[in-house]
């Protein structure tokens, strides 16, 4: 890592109607004196931080474009360190044209991610919320904006840091005894020790079942429209993205492959997927429509299933926390009464009864705990790391049931501070902060 050098990037995609390019390190102060000139005369390097200058992009005596510079000096900075900020027009010339003059003036051109990566290596921010970076700027709904804000914030990071910070006390304690084993003291009273070990376990577990969903949040809910061929599921899937997105037709079978479509419901975003319709075939692309079908079943948050006559036999199995909706189409054509208890009617060709359906599907997806500024999990490396968290506490507590030796279940409370402490970046290497940051855009 090249952490004393200054580093150049723009931090917003070109075409727009005005554009930042940041400059940051040691020298970046220096190197903006070089291209920037200001209409007072003044050099941002003898500008305070949080300074605000108009002034002229320049090559030589060739104007580039007229800009605002935004001073900032350590350690009141994103990264922490000495940064400005260039705010031009958005044309990618000029852009271009300030990065290479930028780079020509001792500056060299910023890596993905760099830029948050100094600020978790200077301490502005822990490894969970330079993640969360990444994620605010991805969220394409309130709830994932909510989910990731609150990460952002620290809110993740302090009850970890609680966790942390327990175990750290009886670990310290068990192996102060191991300094005086010859003398069999007991520093951590193994009831309470047990009981907090307990504790820990459930809040561990409780975060880890949280990114059910804050998985699903983050990538959208997946709905999957299912049913036997022509009961309208295609024309179900136009109407609830108000276009002609799927082909109708009244042949059976005109749905062969998956189709997919988002669709934005209070603040969530739903994946809704139009399935092929399931039957007795002996057409190969249709049992490969088929088996799609199967595939989007078993990978569904929620399984709305559409029938005319109430039955849905076309569903096995159901997976634990898999939501069913059941829908009975077409109800223009028959009487009202046909619809079963549990059974929303609609007629997707007419828009009867679709917002009773969206109800019901939002009602599925409880995110009070996400919109509140609860602790959620959304990140698989974090998934991950509390999953092996937990298996080292059970280790933990059922070595102090069975009285191992003191150092083997320090050893297990060792090995849970690891995996949470991989979480936040206080445990970490080289490896894991390289493939995290290459995942960001250049320029943040």
């Amino acid at each position: 890592m090249h952490l004393n050098d200054t580093i150049v990037a723009a931090a917003t995609p070109t075409g727009g109607a005005i554009a930042i390019v940041r400059i940051e390190g040691p020298e970046a102060l220096a190197v903006c004196d070089k291209l920037f000139r200001a209409d007072r005369g003044t050099l941002a390097s003898q500008a305070k931080g949080y300074t605000l200058m108009h002034g002229n992009i320049c090559d030589g005596t060739r104007r580039i474009d007229d800009v605002l510079v935004t001073v900032f000096r350590a350690p009141h900075s994103y990264t922490g360190g000495d940064m400005v900020e260039i705010s031009c027009h958005g044309s990618a010339y000029i852009v271009g044209e300030i990065i290479r003059l930028a780079i020509e003036a001792g500056a060299r051109s910023a890596t993905a991610g760099e830029f948050t990566m100094r600020a978790f290596i200077g301490g502005k921010m822990d490894l969970s919320q330079a993640e969360a970076v990444a994620d605010v700027i991805a969220a394409d709904s309130k709830a994932a904006l909510t989910m990731a804000d609150t990460q952002m914030r620290g809110n993740y990071s302090a009850a970890l840091a609680t966790l942390r910070g327990e175990l750290l006390t009886l670990a310290s304690l068990l192996e102060l005894e191991l300094d005086f084993g010859e003398e069999e003291v007991e520093f951590a009273d193994r009831t309470q020790l047990t009981a907090l070990l307990h504790r820990i376990e459930s809040e561990v577990e409780h975060l880890a079942d949280s990114f059910a969903v804050g998985n699903a949040v983050k990538r959208g809910i997946a709905v999957a429209i299912v049913g036997e061929p022509n009961v309208g599921k295609s024309t179900l899937l136009n109407r609830l993205i108000g276009e002609e997105r799927a082909m109708v037709s009244d042949i059976a079978g005109t749905t062969r492959d998956t189709i997919e479509e988002c669709l934005t419901i209070d603040g969530v975003t739903f994946r809704f997927i139009d399935t092929a319709g399931v039957h007795q075939t002996d057409d190969q692309l249709e049992n490969m429509g088929i088996e799609r079908t199967r595939k989007a079943i078993a990978e569904a948050q929620i399984v709305v299933v559409m029938s005319e006559n109430g039955h849905d036999n076309i569903l096995t199995d159901i997976a634990e926390g898999q939501k069913v909706v059941r829908v009975v189409n077409k109800v223009d054509l028959c009487d009202g009464a046909d619809v079963p208890e549990g059974w929303i009617g609609v007629s997707a060709k007419m828009g009867i009864g679709i917002d009773e359906l969206v109800t019901a599907l939002r009602q599925s997806v409880d995110t009070s705990q996400i919109m509140s500024g609860g602790t959620v999990v959304s990140n698989s490396r974090h998934y991950e790391a509390l999953l092996r968290a937990g298996e080292a506490l059970r280790r933990a507590d059922e070595g102090l049931q069975m009285g191992l030796s003191t150092d083997l279940v320090a050893q297990d409370i060792r090995q849970v501070l690891d995996h949470i402490g991989a979480i936040t970046g206080e445990v970490t290497n080289n490896e894991i902060l390289g493939q995290i940051f290459s995942k960001f855009c250049i320029g943040k």
